[in-house]
């Protein structure tokens, strides 16, 4: 071997070498094998705008732009950004683009909060990949969050459902919610949707052009820094805070969304005799409270309330409505201790233990509780035994109950006579609305009407439980039950949906209580992510078709029965179940390749949209609308409700907690 052969040999062995050593770091560096969905990647902490692997993301960790979007679950205006956020994926993709997720639920999105909690669990348990496609989700049916759903969505997400409920129960993740909307303030993100590309604000739901622009002159930027020799991990870094104190010019700033236009809907909140209360009776101002013990914001709309009850006097009452929301499991003892004194000493001795309790939070555990009860004097003994057997389990359920129907879902949340005001809001929000309410209040009366029955006139054109205006089924509607029942249960469903499975025994049982005074009928939803859930439909109508709805429902149960077997819902699964059916498989056959009925399976799908329904299962029974899997007592308030209205007597042993449902509910004189 010659000198030159042996230099030439050496110096390819030391490129291999290199080139091997840079693989094995590629195995151990996230920022430089970062996929799309990575979970993690680099820590980029020092920045002015903080990231790290806690935080959900798209795209290589040391891409040159980093677009920091602060968000909300349930902000219109976020939701509206969706496309322009896959635009610039699309266009400029996971190299050069990475996309991070800070959460920013506002205080008046009461829904907001639960949700973004749910998707950090997400995250937590399926990496940026799930959070992703919960994310998707939740923005779909931006309507529609709730607990039910947070789960329904985590199992499509390919997350545990079990692990989830116990993660999102624990409210281990809430910090990071907290962390974030520290964030969001610390770098002046009041509104949402708010984004920082490498640290330069962009805010509000802003076209394409607008990210366009700030997202290539941040490449051009970053493009220098690496020629200069700054490593690409470094980059985001050092241009974010270098871009933090020097902010863009202000006519590069776009106004802030403003929040959503004032609810002017008037609401039939109704004022039961065991509701405390605070004012008196003939007040022209009536304003309820659902709020819960345990919650913070509740807490500090205290002040707010009580300088109400200073301002106005006599012309406002106050309504306590209890909201012991699931997630603060100290709500309900402290709501049963209140309880105990108001049996004991009447409204007064309510809105004493309502003010105690408030002074105490956030200690709401026994021991305080206890010192609560002797500062009032109350028996211990007597409010620990009506804690331990949920003495008061059936008012406060009711109370609940009645909030749902109204869609008062999260805590605190006011109704002023009958006008909608949700969140800790400034004293100034609440007099706006009060003002306007005791204006058309005096109007009434110098019209004759009595102060006493103002309250009871003004909810006479309320708006009570959630309602969809569904059509009455025809005749190729499967369905079973009572054939000429004056009560319908219309279930929208999808076999592929694992929480459409789920209601199904509750189905089953309502069959069995209910007998031929309901009539159940299934109505085709099949979700555009649910790939096999179409075809699966068109099946089950052919069994209709050739076997009626015996046939049908038969049908159904073992689609339900198969749907995580290894085939799932797939066509293979469908023949085998026709098979063993006996249909005519020719027929069957003919009817799923020709898609025989897939008009029918559309037009059940184009009415949900139409009425507004967007997930399944869902559920409208004369009307009354009920999302998700629910427990039978939710179905069977609302039945037994459409019976009386129907006037069909309803079946023995009513569901405990059932809250008083008159068809015009009236305000009980205090």
């Amino acid at each position: 071997m010659n000198k030159g052969t042996a230099i030439v040999g050496f110096f390819l062995s030391f490129v291999a070498g290199l080139f091997l050593m840079w693989g094995v770091e590629r195995s151990k560096n996230p920022s430089i094998t970062a996929e799309p969905t990575a979970k993690g990647g680099l820590d980029h902490s020092a920045a002015a705008v903080p990231v790290s692997a806690k935080d959900p993301q798209w795209g290589n960790a040391d891409a040159p732009v980093t677009i920091v979007e602060i968000s909300d679950f349930e902000c219109p205006f976020c939701s509206r950004v969706g496309p322009t956020m896959k635009q610039i994926k699309d266009t400029y993709g996971a190299d050069k683009v990475r996309i991070v997720w800070k959460h920013n639920p506002l205080p008046f999105h009461k829904a907001a909060r639960g949700a973004h909690e749910a998707s950090q669990v997400v995250f937590a348990l399926g990496g940026s990949d799930a959070f992703w496609k919960f994310h998707d989700l939740a923005f779909a049916n931006q309507k529609e969050l709730n607990d039910a759903n947070y789960e329904k969505w985590a199992g499509q997400s390919g997350v545990d459902v079990a692990k989830f409920k116990a993660e999102y129960a624990s409210k281990k993740h809430a910090a990071k919610v907290d962390e974030d909307l520290a964030t969001g303030k610390k770098v002046g993100a009041n509104g949402t949707p708010n984004f920082r590309v490498n640290g330069v604000e962009v805010s509000g739901a802003q076209p394409f052009d607008a990210f366009k622009k700030v997202i290539d002159e941040q490449l051009a930027e970053a493009q220098k820094l690496v020629a200069a020799g700054t490593k690409k991990g470094e980059v985001y870094v050092a241009l974010t805070n270098k871009n933090a104190k020097t902010p863009p010019p202000a006519a590069a700033q776009p106004d802030k969304p403003q929040a959503p236009p004032e609810d002017t809907t008037v609401w039939a909140v109704p004022v039961f005799k065991d509701d405390p209360v605070k004012g008196p009776a003939d007040a022209l101002v009536t304003v309820v409270i659902w709020s819960d013990f345990q919650c913070p914001f509740c807490k500090k709309v205290e002040p707010t309330i009580a300088e109400l009850v200073k301002t106005y006097g006599n012309d406002l009452r106050v309504v306590w409505k209890d909201n012991a929301l699931p997630f603060h499991p100290r709500a309900k003892p402290a709501a049963t201790l209140a309880r105990v004194a108001y049996d004991a000493k009447g409204d007064k001795g309510f809105w004493d233990a309502h003010e105690a309790l408030f002074e105490s939070h956030p200690k709401l555990e026994d021991a305080d509780l206890e010192a609560v009860a002797k500062k009032l004097g109350l028996e211990w003994t007597k409010v620990k035994a009506a804690i331990d057997a949920n003495k008061y389990e059936s008012k406060i359920a009711a109370s609940m109950e009645q909030a749902q129907d109204v869609n008062a879902g999260g805590t605190p949340h006011f109704f002023i006579n009958g006008i909608r005001l949700s969140g800790a809001q400034p004293v100034d929000a609440f007099k706006k609305v009060v003002d306007a309410q005791l204006a058309k209040a005096k109007g009434l009366v110098a019209g004759g009407t009595p102060r006493a029955k103002v309250y009871e006139e003004i909810l006479k054109t309320g708006k009570g439980m959630d309602k969809k205006d569904v059509p009455a089924p025809g005749k190729d509607s499967p369905s079973k039950g009572g054939a000429n029942a004056k009560v319908v249960l219309q279930l929208f469903s999808d076999f592929q949906c694992p929480f459409c499975g789920r209601v199904e025994p509750t189905l089953t049982e309502l069959n069995k209580i209910y007998g031929d005074k309901l009539k159940i009928v299934w109505r085709d939803l099949p979700l555009a992510f649910h790939a096999d859930a179409p075809l699966a439909a068109e099946a089950a109508r052919e069994a209709y078709e050739q076997k009626g709805n015996a046939g049908f429902w038969k049908f159904h149960d073992r689609l339900f029965e198969e749907q995580k077997s290894a085939d799932g819902v797939k066509r293979p699964t469908l023949e085998k179940i026709a098979q063993e059916m006996g249909l005519d498989m020719a027929k069957f056959k003919n009817a799923l390749d020709t898609r025989k009925h897939k008009a029918k399976v559309d037009a059940d799908a184009a009415l949900a949209q139409k009425v507004g329904i967007t997930g399944t299962p869902a559920s409208v029974v004369n009307g009354y609308y009920l999302s998700g899997a629910q427990p039978i007592d939710k179905f069977r308030r609302i039945v037994d409700r459409a019976m009386k209205e129907a006037g069909v007597p309803v079946p023995a042993a009513a569901p405990a907690g059932a809250a008083p449902a008159p068809a015009a509910p009236k305000p009980i004189a205090q």
